[in-house]
């Protein structure tokens, strides 16, 4: 490393945000970026530790632990120190498709397990993240690289968020003629409609999804595999098929009341108002401007919110619902709320269970004077007015004890409380993938009910038929869904052509 006592002499520094009560005017990113110098003097506290785990990608007491995709954060990181950004830039796309992606929403578990971390606070590694890919748009420095060759092969990839995008990226790349296939009116699923404009603006997302058509990957909109095609006949088209279609089966909360109008699953939520606010702009490729004139179809204007789950889904509710005018807004969480710092039984490199704010939080904070969280809670029912519309919820504190040896939520009796709400929000998590491509192609399934491929190889139980990302892992994160994404179209190269160079 070029400054070895960089760590020692310079302090963590991240960059603004701007003002919480300021961007609930807008859906423009709250993200803001750093000068070159601070950004150097950030790389520099890369502390060249012998046996850096930021790269690592493992799993350790079920959480990821370091980059899943192995990003060469050491290396970027010194060149950045350097000043050498386009060599940065080329070192980040090496293990990575999607920076701009994952510099945004990632968690960023490298710094999680960053060394630097056991003593001071981490090396800023998501922030110079993003700051060379968005310094490589802003140079020109991306550019489409068409693959010089095709190999006469053709591959079908079903489903278009960050696993099916890497996927067709990498296999394109390999000189495959590849097709996705997305049933959304616009390419990127979770990204572009599972991920809030303010998180991640959309012009981010077609920009990167122009180049991979600029590189000859044909994009295929309003077209549910299954559906509006067999699957099978996607089998009989293309030399082989890859599955992404991500775990998009809904958790559910079937307590009394569960019929009355109002109460939506996150995703509806989330999707129909960045759809309603990129239809109001020539090309749908840009969110940017506020909300005059955006009438999305399920709307928390006016309305008492509640936000039944506290993971980023359920951050995201927050977000949006505030930007749309939330009369008052609570976020449950059946969990206890973490610590302020690593317990014992978290020693590092593990993910740190703390509690966090995010930008949800923060904004609900700015505006009502409190956080929305409220943990250890379970809702036991909703309760309707006269015409079948959510009026109130009925919940009841719990604690945590064994029973049976499992951990079971336990009501606290006399805490039952009532609450005014004509809004409700289900973020609880995913089940995993929906069944109809699983059924038609007679896939198999893991005790899960994740299609069954061994991770490494990704082939299913049927020939020529690959799958990634939460199809087949589950609902994970996005770094998981293009490490997923990149090696399957590895293993269906190899699987085309005998061998593979792919990495």
């Amino acid at each position: 490393m070029g400054k070895s006592t960089g760590f020692m002499e310079y302090t963590r520094q991240v960059p603004n945000e701007r003002e919480p009560l300021e961007r609930l005017n807008d859906w423009n990113e709250f993200h803001l970026h750093m000068s070159n110098d601070e950004l150097t003097t950030q790389g520099a506290r890369c502390m060249d530790c012998g046996v850096p785990f930021c790269h690592t990608g493992t799993l350790i007491s079920g959480m990821a632990s370091g980059c899943p995709i192995n990003n060469l954060i050491p290396e970027w990181n010194d060149l950045v120190f350097r000043n050498r950004w386009r060599e940065a830039l080329d070192r980040l796309h090496a293990t990575n498709n999607f920076p701009e992606f994952t510099g945004r929403v990632c968690p960023a578990p490298c710094e999680g397990s960053c060394t630097l971390g056991i003593i001071d606070p981490p090396v800023t590694i998501k922030n110079i993240e993003v700051s060379i890919i968005d310094k490589g748009f802003e140079e020109g420095w991306v550019t489409p690289h068409p693959p010089s060759q095709r190999t006469g092969k053709k591959v079908a990839v079903v489903g278009s968020g960050p696993s099916g995008l890497s996927a067709a990226a990498q296999l394109n790349t390999a000189g495959h003629k590849v097709t996705v296939y997305e049933r959304a009116d616009r390419i990127g699923g979770l990204l572009m409609y599972g991920i809030p404009n303010m998180k991640l603006d959309k012009a981010v997302v077609q920009r990167r999804i122009d180049l991979m058509a600029a590189e000859g990957v044909e994009f295929v909109t309003g077209v549910e595999i299954g559906k509006d095609i067999p699957a099978t006949k996607l089998c009989e088209e293309f030399d082989a098929v890859v599955l992404c279609c991500g775990a998009t089966k809904p958790r559910d909360l079937p307590i009394e009341g569960r019929n009355l109008s109002g109460i939506h699953f996150a995703m509806d939520f989330l999707h129909g108002n960045t759809k309603s606010l990129l239809d109001q702009y020539t090309g749908g490729s840009n969110g940017s401007n506020g909300s005059g004139g955006h009438h999305p179809p399920i709307s928390a204007e006016g309305k008492d919110v509640i936000v039944i789950g506290g993971g980023d889904t359920g951050t995201d509710c927050v977000g949006t619902s505030l930007r749309q005018g939330a009369r008052s807004l609570v976020q449950f969480e059946i969990l206890p709320q973490p610590p302020l710092e690593r317990q014992a039984d978290n020693p590092w490199p593990e993910w740190p269970k703390i509690l966090r704010v995010d930008y949800g939080q923060a904004e609900a904070i700015a505006r009502d004077g409190a956080d929305p969280r409220t943990y250890s809670i379970q809702t036991t029912k909703f309760v309707g007015d006269e015409n079948g519309y959510v009026k109130e919820l009925h919940t009841v504190e719990i604690e945590w004890q064994k029973v049976d040896g499992r951990f079971t939520p336990v009501p606290v009796p006399g805490s039952e409380k009532i609450w005014p709400a004509q809004l409700v929000l289900l973020a609880m998590g995913f089940l995993g993938p929906e069944d109809r491509i699983i059924e038609e192609l007679a896939l198999a399934r893991d005790p899960r009910s994740n299609v069954q491929a061994e991770y490494g190889k990704f082939a299913t139980s049927v020939e020529g038929i690959f799958s990634a990302g939460d199809m087949r892992r589950g609902q994970s994160l996005v770094v998981w869904a293009i490490n997923e994404g990149r090696a399957a179209a590895r293993e269906c190269d190899r699987y085309l052509m005998g061998e593979t160079s792919l990495p």
